[in-house]
């Protein structure tokens, strides 16, 4: 959901995303300038240094027998989908409109096509929405590779993500999205972590908050989402929150475009590790929901959303086996 160098999330109020579309409609690829806000910068003084460590990971055996395809290769009938408004610019600007809704994809915005010789998800991105599983899942390995396609139709680099733990209704998130937590998609911060909340009330879940390790490179680097955090092994402990406040993968381990991605999600719990191409780029932990009271909840299951947000996209290899413990994760080095 975020949008790379002028994301969502980096607006200091809900109200102020309703500028989005003019905003970048002028940046170029290289980021905007410095726009973060007093409270993010104030927020970042504490973080330690970013050390760029070296990471083996030992993932967890699988059961035999235990792994399900999450895409037949032939249909989209084992999914759900849900698009958000006609006109996807309305999205943070204009709460009267109706989405287009529940399995209303006469729009071919999700389809299923053969690609590089293999079944493929195709991701049109004109409309935005997701594809959702229609069961819940909880401590499992799911496994999703990604391509981009030649298409992007908004003003801003390439957007995607698979949004995980989703719960309560459907497009809560601006009348688009569950709300979730989200493995972000989009190059140079593939595996960012995200908040997806529940933005227009009448849900049980008010949003989401969690804290994940992060570590800050202020100003060095304008890949990173404001407010220039990187996750790191042994890093401060700090809350993700919306909007505003998120954590960037650790390394940009994505391959060049028109290549496929391999991307491994494991939850365990109220925790969760971001893999991308075989590389460690993220681990959260205290994943957490607030109901209407404001009370906490753990976030230990969901649904699984595959994102359309404005870029043409291709997922195949879809699968998920349970798991009975996170990977192990070692840091040899510096």
């Amino acid at each position: 959901m975020n949008r790379t160098r002028c994301p969502p999330a980096c607006l200091s109020t809900v109200t102020a995303l309703a500028s989005l579309f003019v905003a970048t409609a002028a940046l170029s690829a290289e980021g905007p300038p410095d726009g973060s806000t007093p409270e993010q910068r104030a927020a970042i003084a504490a973080d330690p240094p970013f050390v760029r460590a070296a990471i083996t990971l030992d993932a967890p055996a699988a059961k035999p027998g235990a792994k399900q395809n999450l895409f037949n290769g032939r249909d989209l009938s084992d999914w759900d989908s849900w698009l958000g408004y006609a006109d996807p610019r309305l999205t943070y600007a204009d709460a009267s409109k109706s989405p287009i809704g529940l399995n209303g994809d006469r729009f071919g915005v999700f389809t299923v096509a053969t690609v590089d010789g293999a079944p493929a998800i195709h991701v049109s991105g004109e409309k935005w929405g997701a594809l959702i599983t229609k069961r819940e899942y909880s401590n499992y390995h799911l496994h999703v590779e990604f391509k981009w396609g030649e298409k992007n139709w908004m003003p801003m680099p390439r957007n995607n993500g698979v949004l995980y733990h989703s719960h309560g209704r459907y497009g809560a998130f601006f009348g688009t999205w569950m709300a979730a937590v989200e493995f972000e998609v989009v190059p140079k911060s593939v595996g960012m972590i995200l908040c997806v909340g529940d933005s227009q009330g009448g849900n049980s879940f008010a949003g989401v908050d969690w804290k994940v390790g992060a570590s800050v490179e202020v100003g060095h680097d304008p890949a990173i989402a404001y407010p220039s955090r990187r996750w790191m092994p042994g890093g401060r402990l700090v809350p993700i929150l919306f909007p505003g406040f998120n954590v960037d993968a650790a390394v940009d381990a994505e391959r060049p475009a028109g290549q496929w991605n391999s991307l491994d999600l494991y939850v365990y719990g109220d925790r969760s590790v971001h893999v991308v191409n075989g590389v460690l780029v993220m681990e959260a932990r205290d994943l957490t929901t607030t109901d209407g009271t404001g009370k906490p909840h753990r976030l230990t299951k969901g649904k699984i959303q595959l994102q359309s947000e404005g870029a043409e996209t291709w997922f195949r290899n879809i699968t998920l086996e349970p798991i009975s413990r996170l990977p192990v994760v070692r840091t040899t080095g510096k």
